[in-house]
């Protein structure tokens, strides 16, 4: 089941380099939870019908010049009804200040009143754009997460099966390690899903027999990543004589994360077998599908044409 996560305003507040005017006690401890921001122009004329307190504020040119219209006792008035319903912040763009009626609410309500220099359609989309990512569903799964020729691949598998040291051999061939052991997956708003490692664990890796070491350091920033789009699930198990596996690839499987069907294949795993190559092929493979080439498919109607130009040949009508 996938979590129900907040994000700091704290957190929003350094990455989008907001100026605090004022900050009551604990207000960057505030989660946000809603992947939408609001402007309250409606509530500005007192209709607060549906009107969600858990969104962020945000003040443009045109709130600001409605405010300019009315008289001090009444945006006092304003602003102790807004304030009242004790919004995660509320933000004032353009580098517009804010009147001293809402500086003397803000303290009396304990909001937050944060401001920006960017103009207010350009924050408003890109802030939107920033919590729907943020608070996008997310789930976390064993397994090792690699980039190989672009594509994410992550490699599924009992423990033990040999997951972190096929990773290790795809760094040594240039590829990026992403996670391991524990991957952090969310649904990106594009449909796709998105794959980190737990901060905690980032860019280690751990290795029977030798213990756990850290790949940047070892290998240099060009053998990580942050995190990646998974485009592929590989699921290592062991060879077993005698089961039969697929030889030619026509037929597709998926994994279904976080309602995202996404393409699996099953690669049985026995010494001598170089995973990393077979990994890699894998991958260009996948690549390959989605730009519209099946080689697989594009065999068995080669065999089939075949097979019916031999059937004419010998039935001649």
């Amino acid at each position: 089941m996938a979590n129900k996560i907040g994000i700091k305003l704290g957190t929003i507040i350094d990455n989008f380099h907001l100026n605090v005017l004022y900050g009551p006690e604990g207000y960057r401890e505030k989660l946000i939870t809603i992947d939408d921001v609001n402007r309250p122009g409606l509530q500005l004329t007192g209709f607060f019908d549906y009107f969600d307190r858990e969104r962020m504020q945000l003040l443009g040119l045109v709130e600001i010049s409605y405010l300019e219209g009315i008289s001090a006792e009444k945006r006092a008035a304003v602003f102790d009804t807004l304030f009242s319903y004790h919004t995660p912040a509320v933000i004032f763009a353009r580098g517009l200040k804010p009147y001293p009626e809402c500086m003397e609410m803000a303290k009396r309500h304990d909001q937050a009143i944060l401001s920006t220099q960017e103009n207010t359609s350009s924050i408003m989309s890109t802030m939107i754009a920033y919590l729907r990512t943020a608070l996008s569903p997310t789930i976390t799964r064993h397994g090792v997460l690699v980039e190989v020729y672009g594509e994410g691949v992550m490699l599924a598998g009992e423990s033990g099966i040999g997951k972190s040291e096929t990773a290790i051999e795809l760094v040594k061939r240039g590829h990026r390690l992403i996670a391991d052991d524990a991957i952090e997956i969310r649904r990106n708003p594009s449909g796709g899903l998105i794959g980190t490692a737990p901060e905690l664990i980032r860019h280690y890796i751990e290795l029977r027999g030798i213990g756990v070491v850290d790949v940047r350091r070892l290998f240099g920033m060009s053998a990580v990543k942050f995190d990646s789009a998974i485009d592929m699930v590989i699921e290592l198990e062991t060879w077993q004589d005698g089961k039969l596996y697929d030889r030619l690839g026509a037929d597709e499987h998926f994994t279904t994360l976080l309602d995202v069907r996404v393409p699996t294949l099953m690669i049985p795993v026995r010494p001598g077998r170089n995973l990393a190559v077979v990994i890699e092929v894998a991958a260009m493979n996948n690549r390959n599908k989605k730009m519209g080439c099946n080689d697989a498919l594009e065999l068995a109607m080669q065999v089939d044409s075949h097979i019916d130009q031999q059937y004419l040949e010998l039935n001649p009508q």
